[in-house]
């Protein structure tokens, strides 16, 4: 059966949410394991989990891309020591896993307008309020970042004035 590249979308943008609601239910944030291949026997796939990540809140994804649809891009990010995203908002939402390291996170949307987040923890971030994320710390930071964005607009938009949060 053919599908379009909305069914498509819609189909990995349900298949990440469900693991990330599965992960999600599964207790303490734990890093995720080495990149190990999971295999059945004599079966034709394998899946190797890159980063597992919890999230403590309910997870909700709505993202209106209008006639144009939805993309959605996976991106692994490395942040250096010292080293800033520089503030930003996104027009989608973004689910990311801190897979090595701690992401300090700047946003009035936390209390206190900072929140660190450890490897093996999730981070959400909806559409329109600005952001910052920082590597505060001595070792390199490492996100895999999945961006629900709609299509024809840019993964983060660094022009504050375009932000609506």
């Amino acid at each position: 059966m053919l599908m379009t590249s909305r069914a498509r979308i819609a189909a990995a943008v349900l298949a990440f949410a469900g693991a990330l609601t599965l992960t999600a239910c599964a207790g303490t944030p734990t890093a995720a394991p080495a990149a190990t291949p999971t295999t059945a026997p004599d079966a034709p796939v394998v899946a190797v989990d890159l980063a597992a990540g919890e999230q403590d809140e309910p997870v909700e994804v709505d993202v209106d891309g209008g006639a144009d649809g939805v993309g959605v891009t996976f991106r692994e990010i490395t942040i250096a020591p010292g080293g800033s995203t520089g503030e930003h908002c996104h027009y989608g939402q973004l689910i990311a896993v801190v897979s090595e390291g701690e992401l300090t996170h700047y946003s009035e949307t936390h209390e206190g307008g900072v929140r660190v987040y450890q490897a093996g923890e999730a981070v959400v971030e909806g559409a329109g309020y600005p952001h910052e994320g920082r590597n505060e710390g001595d070792v390199d930071t490492v996100l895999w970042v999945t961006y629900i964005i709609p299509e024809g607009k840019p993964l983060a938009e660094t022009d504050l004035a375009n932000c609506d949060g």
